[in-house]
């Protein structure tokens, strides 16, 4: 689309704006709905298909129910000193208080069902059991079915084993406990601070109430439209849920920095980028990977209706708050009225060239009102340059995949169990094992001796129980000591797998343990073809419409922008005090995709002349936004709220540092067209 489509459908908007209002009005309230009712068309499992591991995954769940992908649960009991923990007594009365307790279709396996001395601490005094409840799979409702199941362990396994003290912990179980902590006083202040923030910024700002309230309609109208879109591809394509969390963050964004836009070019930018933004992410989602799949159908789908929205609800909007002005307005001073003169552009006004030079057929340079000419920060601007490439490079360290265990949460009954279970000596590795799918005919027994032989491997178990056999198959569980986010227990799934990998019927590795593995062998090997193809498009689309030179320096800086947070990532969160090891595998493909958005959009606007206060408005507004929604203490969400705060920040610094000389010095209001 031109410039000059652009302006014929804003001026077909204009002649036609109460029909165009009433139809974004429908898509905010009846697409609202639907949205909401077609979430469940999303995948809801956060894994990564299409690996090795999720093949396994898929035929262990298929054949035996339960386990799989989905962590067990880890019941704990420790006995008084006195207590011979391997006496058929003690270690029985374990196990069937285990079984009872865990349910009607449930796996469990320990020391009385193996005689393996890895299901015990070496205290002497601990034994702990792996516990796959009967119902539970990779998605919210088998989770939540999961978590349930450890609340009913717990209950049955205290009052049978009145002479131990017993704890149930485990990856969900921990989860679970920094979910219902809840935020404290001190994050429920900053919370508060956090949206009073949001709402004072826009008000210093837009300094109308229709003015705050039009980049919000704006915002509404992008997210539920590009939602709807998303659910609809879904329905012939694997979507992932992670979806729901980018849509509304990179929509909110986009929606303040479009409408802190002059008029005259607000349309031409919003095209330029537009473009460029969805070329981009068309190309990523044509690559065979469901994460990056739907990455690149949600940021088209914001891309899309965000543009169709800056360019026919948001003139309807604004000559509503220009209407809404001229009523309010009061008579000014003759001073005033000759400084705002002054303000306009045109012969009488102080103006300034600040779009790039373009070819015949492309966006012509505008003139944006100066108050006060800025000067450039050179110093200021390479200390930024310099921080953001050091951060580029701390990317190349990132380690995806969960956190570690100890950095779940810090108190409650879950982590009572992990306490339990590393004072007595036990790896915390045992809450993310392996489970190996045996083939028909082939002895689990000597497989699970070949697996007990590999580096890193703390126990390998063939259960002969009924529930571990099945169709002339069998599952062997293998225990590893360091938790498979680490580069230990990275090492020890590589190694497994290769020792199984023999013969013409080779064994199946899956469980929990390796869903971080597929991801980085699924997902992160494409980033390398991924994003260059990506950027190419971008800079592609982008060159079509203004000049090349242009072009190249935005979809520069949104790369950086995008591996800059990234980076900031691995600083805060694997490097810093929270130490987690690692950090959840979709997060930073979020994050980066919405740093390379909000990025773009901001270097095109300034580019067609915007002022440079809109990129920091806009960036401001969305980390307020996201600090108010998700402060918490669950660790997922807060890496994933940290992510976007830092991604916005770092746009807000950049616009501000990097603006051209000549930009606006501050907000001028703008109430009509």
């Amino acid at each position: 689309m031109s410039t000059e489509q652009a302006v014929r459908m804003r001026d077909f908007a204009l002649r036609h704006r109460m029909a165009v209002g009433v139809a974004w009005l429908l898509v905010l309230v009846l697409g609202g709905a639907v949205a909401v009712l077609g979430l469940g068309r999303l995948d809801q499992s956060f894994t990564a298909s299409g690996g090795p591991g999720h093949r396994a995954n898929q035929a262990i769940q298929e054949r035996y129910g339960n386990g799989a992908a989905v962590a067990p649960l880890v019941a704990v009991a420790t006995w008084p000193a006195a207590t011979d923990v391997r006496s058929p007594g003690v270690a029985g009365s374990f196990a069937d208080a285990v079984r009872r307790a865990a349910g009607p279709g449930a796996r469990t396996v320990s020391y009385a069902g193996t005689g393996d001395g890895g299901f015990l601490g070496a205290d002497g005094r601990t034994v702990y059991a792996l516990v796959y409840p009967g119902a539970g799979k990779p998605d919210l409702a088998g989770l939540t079915a999961v978590e349930e199941a450890a609340g009913a362990l717990r209950a049955g396994l205290r009052p049978a084993l009145p002479g131990a003290r017993v704890e149930v912990t485990g990856v969900l179980p921990l989860q679970h406990d920094s979910a219902v902590a809840g935020p404290g006083a001190v994050a429920l202040a900053v919370k508060a601070a956090c949206a009073l923030g949001l709402l004072a910024l826009l008000v210093l700002v837009f300094r109308s109430p229709l003015g705050v309230l039009a980049p919000l309609l704006l915002a509404g109208a992008t997210s539920v439209g590009a939602l709807v879109l998303v659910e609809a591809v879904a329905g012939f394509t694997e979507i992932s849920f992670i979806v729901v969390y980018l849509v509304p963050v990179t929509a909110l964004v986009l929606a303040v920095h479009r409408w802190a836009q002059p008029p005259e070019t607000a349309a031409g930018s919003a095209v330029a980028a537009g473009a460029a933004g969805a070329a981009a992410c068309a190309v990523l989602a044509l690559f065979p990977a469901a994460f990056l799949r739907s990455v690149g159908l949600a940021g088209l789908a914001v891309w899309a209706v965000g543009t169709a929205a800056t360019l026919t609800l948001a003139p309807v909007l604004r000559s509503v708050t220009s209407r809404a002005t001229r009523a309010t307005r009061t008579p000014r001073s003759p001073r005033a009225a000759r400084e705002a003169r002054e303000a306009m552009p045109g012969p009488a006004g102080r103006t300034a060239r600040t779009a790039t030079p373009v070819r015949a057929g492309r966006t012509a340079p505008t003139k944006t009102p100066v108050r006060a000419g800025r000067r450039p920060r050179p110093l200021l601007a390479s200390v930024g340059l310099a921080l953001l490439v050091l951060l580029a490079g701390a990317a190349t360290q990132l380690r995806v995949g969960n956190p570690e265990a100890h950095a779940l949460v810090a108190s409650g009954p879950a982590r009572d169990g992990l306490d339990r279970l590393t004072a007595a000596g036990v790896p915390s590795g045992v809450l993310n094992p392996l489970e190996v799918l045996v083939p028909r005919g082939a002895e689990a027994e000597a497989l699970a001796a070949r697996a007990a032989r590999v580096p890193g491997v703390l126990l390998a178990a063939a259960p002969e129980a009924a529930e571990w056999r099945r169709d002339g198959s069998a599952v062997v569980v293998v225990v590893p000591e360091e938790e498979p986010m680490t580069a230990a227990g990275a090492a020890t799934v590589t190694a497994l797998r290769s020792a199984l990998s023999g013969g013409t019927r080779p064994a199946l590795v899956g469980g929990s343990g390796v869903v971080d593995r597929d991801l980085v062998d699924g997902v992160y090997r494409l980033l390398p073809y991924a994003v260059p193809a990506a950027a190419l498009a971008a800079f592609l689309a982008l060159a079509a419409l203004t000049a090349a030179g242009a072009a190249a320096r935005a979809v520069c800086r949104a790369l950086l922008a995008a591996v800059a947070a990234a980076g900031a990532l691995t600083v805060l969160w694997q490097w810093g005090p929270p130490d987690t090891g690692a950090v959840t595998g979709w997060v930073p493909l979020v994050v980066g995709a919405f740093a390379f958005c909000v990025s773009l959009d901001r270097s095109v606007a300034s580019t067609a002349g915007g002022p440079w206060w809109a990129g920091p408005v806009a960036a401001g507004a969305g980390a307020l936004a996201v600090l108010a929604a998700g402060i918490g203490p669950q660790v997922e969400l807060a890496l994933l709220v940290s992510g976007f705060a830092m991604a916005a920040l770092f746009d807000a610094s950049a616009g501000h540092l990097l603006a051209p000389p000549g930009s606006a010095a501050r907000p001028i209001p703008r109430t009509s067209l």
